[in-house]
């Protein structure tokens, strides 16, 4: 139990004396209704205050009853700034006994990687390029305009369409990297500037909410593969993922679907996403719209307070409507989403699904960012068609990282993983592409055999 003066908590008022909490005092204090969280041996009371978090109430949640000092550190690009948040929250400090980190985590390994952050820090590696991502956005509006042009000039005859639909493809898929780069704060210093440009690219360009991508997207970083944190692996039953979920499922009887054949209508479900895209020739209601695209974004339109704009998304859709036959307008339209959605899935996929997804271990940062994760082999090709996902290793490790540094800092990852025995897995394009196939076919035999066996 604590000891000390009065404690604060979250009415602002100083303090008289801290109190001092011991870790089994703390991980009491986890539930919706009591949240604690220590940063840098700091106690402090989030339980009111987590509503009114920028990144979501959930991604903070998450860490009630543990340290948070590695997912404060890789989620803030000004961590000094945001201290003043959290002195009003203060309620007192770890005993003089108690180790820094909780639930027997390897104090060196914690150490190490915090001086490897020290590290890039000092190498200027979390700082960004602004020719690199000037000529990216460039590139972007090059093909949208292309686009434009091409419908304007040429119509929309078969091949046109074609080609079209390649382009805004491309367009689409690259301003989805994009948007990611500003979500993450890894394009200015300022974080209201990548605020305003993220939701010009993802809101202008892609058609999307940066509130819905902030609360779901930080959650996955927060703690990615884990059930009932992370929302990229909650599938609402249409798949099962990982070794434990599957016979779970077995064993309980569960068949929603026929999981023993989810390798197989995996590929239908992209195929089924291009038929449920809105073919009106006007612009689609947000609310309809974003529930159906993406499909794995599963997006309850009642949790996205702010308005959906995508004037540039529909604009050479608008155009075409003078051109052409109905059907030839709606198979374009079906076309560029069934390649963009493919493109899409497969590459955020690939680095996770083959990896361990369970239940909360509660590891340390680097540890359970390593279990989660795999690299895909560079190349100019990979680099460019996955955004530097390729990457996203050092990208979960340091989410606030500009991409085009991320080869920089991989030698010194790789170097302290091999120091204590931490598996860092990279892996050719087409490998991982296969392994999200064999991964679902392992979990669908092992439903299979819990369910008829267990």
């Amino acid at each position: 139990m604590g000891k000390g003066g009065e404690k604060g908590g979250e009415s602002g008022e100083p303090e008289a004396q801290l109190r001092f909490y011991t870790w089994e005092e703390i991980q009491k204090h986890n539930l919706r209704t009591d949240k604690w969280l220590v940063i840098e041996r700091k106690v402090y009371n989030v339980t009111k205050w987590a509503n009114r978090h920028p990144g979501g109430q959930r991604v903070i949640s998450h860490y009630a009853g543990e340290d948070a000092t590695d997912a404060f550190q890789a989620f803030h690009i000004n961590p000094t700034l945001v201290q003043k948040f959290l002195k009003p929250l203060l309620i007192g400090e770890l005993a003089p006994g108690e180790p820094s980190q909780d639930r027997d985590k390897n104090s060196q390994l914690v150490e190490d990687f915090r001086t490897l952050r020290k590290t890039a820090e000092d190498m200027n590696l979390f700082r960004a390029n602004p020719l690199f991502f000037s000529l990216y956005l460039g590139h972007i509006i090059a093909m949208e305009v292309l686009a434009w042009l091409m419908v304007s000039y040429f119509g929309t005859g078969w091949i046109t369409t074609f080609i079209l639909a390649c382009i805004l493809t491309t367009s689409q898929a690259q301003a989805g990297w994009l948007q990611h780069d500003f979500g993450h704060l890894s394009v200015f210093k300022k974080s209201s500037w990548n605020h305003i440009v993220h939701k010009f690219v993802i809101g202008h360009l892609k058609g999307a909410s940066a509130n819905w991508w902030n609360h779901r997207h930080f959650q996955h970083h927060a703690k990615p593969n884990i059930f009932k944190k992370d929302p990229d692996v909650n599938m609402l039953h249409i798949f099962v993922l990982g070794d434990t979920q599957p016979v779970e499922y077995g064993k309980k009887k569960l068949k929603y679907l026929p999981y023993n054949h989810q390798h197989e209508y995996f590929f239908l479900s992209e195929i089924l996403l291009s038929f449920l895209i809105p073919c009106s020739h006007t612009l689609p209601d947000p609310n309809t719209f974003m529930h159906f695209f993406p499909l794995w974004s599963r997006l309850d339109p009642s949790r996205v307070p702010q308005a959906t704009l995508f004037p540039a998304y529909w604009e050479v859709f608008k155009v075409s409507k003078r051109f052409g036959p109905k059907e030839k307008r709606r198979l374009q339209r079906q076309t560029f989403v069934f390649l963009e959605s493919h493109w899409f899935v497969w590459v955020t996929q690939m680095n996770h699904i083959p990896m361990e997804i369970d239940c909360e271990k509660h590891r340390d940062w680097l540890s359970s960012q390593m279990a989660a994760t795999c690299n895909i082999e560079q190349s100019f090709f990979n680099d460019w068609f996955t955004g530097h996902l390729n990457f996203q290793i050092e990208h979960h490790l340091f989410p606030t990282m500009p991409r085009h540094n991320f080869w920089k800092v991989k030698p010194l990852v790789r170097s302290l993983c091999a120091k204590y025995g931490v598996q860092y897995e990279e892996k050719p394009l087409g490998k991982a592409f296969v392994d999200i196939v064999g991964s679902l076919k392992k979990s669908g035999d092992l439903w299979l055999d819990a369910y008829l066996h267990k």
